[in-house]
């Protein structure tokens, strides 16, 4: 059995509407539907653009957000179904590091106040002085000095404050820690020292990690399985180097082509896969396959049946109809997306064209000079002569 398994989880907002009464007109289907797995040890990724409901799944695996149904499994227990007062004491075991480091830490406790209150909540260390002596423990394990216990958040940076939110989640000693978008707010430099301290922890305490983000370079690092999402829905699902060297759904596609890749001569001949439209309304979603509004290769099939998440071998599993007609090239890309050399695209033109114009402007400019300069060179001699001519 896994550690973790969520089985058909969905997590829908009401959208209320009225003065004196509410109403619901609607909902906000933020997670629709999504069945996983996370072994014990693992590093289980999630990705996808901005507003698919990767945080909100994650919320809900703690049950920060009430969940409208499905199960969310931890250790062969439902968590979905426990009362608050017991979810508070399964909260031991799952933890989370927040996106952003300095919001997450309450500004008005020090370190060791802060550190120590999740202890003291769960019963952890007999004394104070006991739970200080595993708090400096901690410190030590993500880099920071011992006396950090008496500082407060705002005299650390960004790197340090997100150490303190990890240190925060290691002091209870949990089963599985929930990484929210764990270095998106930080330097490129500090992102490489928190993604390498995450490793060296889980090698060290065996941690189990579900890191939730939209940085691919950061996901591939640090994930054994990766999983993408797409308005609420698990659109693929593959081993991280599975996916990242043979990408089977077309959102999957699209969205590896968009990295870019270090070798001017590779950048130069590959191909891009360019989506047209915006990310649809999760309160409006499309019928049949969320993707179809903008899939290239999308069908009459698409707009009416929604697809499942089907294993296609070797654990890689995608949730699209017409996979295989994709990857052998039967079924041709459409008018709803172009794919171009990564040297052509429309980007590139638009600043060709700035370019060209920029360049042009001064030999402009100058001609215009010139031509000003032979006017007032001529008009000056005119009135010379008509000065002779009076005299």
């Amino acid at each position: 059995m896994s550690l973790l398994e969520l089985n058909d989880v969905k997590v829908h907002f009401p959208i209320k509407k009225g003065v004196l009464f509410d109403r619901t007109v609607g909902h906000v289907y933020a997670v629709d539907g999504i069945s996983l797995k996370v072994e014990a040890g693992q590093t289980y990724g999630l990705v996808g653009e901005s507003g698919c409901g990767k945080t909100t799944l994650g919320r809900a695996v703690l049950r920060l957000v009430d969940i409208t149904s499905g199960e969310v499994v931890l250790d062969g227990e439902d968590l979905a179904k426990l009362s608050d007062k017991e979810m508070r004491e399964r909260r031991r075991k799952l933890q989370m590091v927040f996106q952003d480091p300095l919001g997450s830490l309450n500004p008005r406790q020090n370190i060791e106040s802060i550190l120590s209150e999740g202890m003291a909540a769960h019963g952890i260390g007999a004394s104070q002085e006991e739970r200080r002596e595993k708090i400096r423990a901690i410190l030590a394990k993500v880099g920071l000095p011992s006396n950090a216990l008496s500082r407060y958040p705002h005299e650390f940076s960004g790197g340090q404050r997100q150490r303190i939110g990890i240190a925060r989640a290691l002091v209870l000693e949990p089963d599985v820690i929930i990484c929210d978008e764990p270095v998106s707010a930080l330097d490129v430099s500090i992102q490489a020292q928190v993604v390498n301290l995450l490793d060296e922890l889980q090698e060290e305490l065996g941690l189990t990690y579900v890191v939730i983000a939209h940085d691919l370079a950061v996901v591939r690092h640090i994930s054994d399985v990766i999983g993408v999402m797409y308005l609420g829905s698990l659109v693929e699902e593959a081993p991280s180097d599975a996916l990242y060297a043979e990408p089977k759904h077309p959102y999957t596609r699209a969205l590896m082509s968009a990295v870019p890749i270090p070798d001017p001569v590779v950048e130069e001949a590959r191909e891009r896969i360019l989506l047209k439209g915006d990310l649809p309304s999760p309160a409006k979603p499309p019928s049949g396959c969320r993707f179809h509004t903008r899939c290239p290769w999308a069908q009459d099939r698409c707009s009416t049946e929604r697809p499942v998440l089907q294993d296609v071998g070797g654990g890689h599993r995608v949730a699209c109809h017409f996979t295989s007609e994709i990857e052998s090239g039967l079924l041709q890309i459409g008018s709803s997306a172009a794919v171009v050399p990564a040297a052509r695209t429309e980007a590139d033109s638009v600043t060709a064209a700035a370019v060209a114009a920029d360049t042009e402007a001064p030999e402009s400019t100058e001609a215009e000079s010139t031509e000003t300069e032979s006017t007032e060179t001529d008009s000056t001699e005119d009135a010379k002569d008509s000065t002779a001519q009076g005299a």
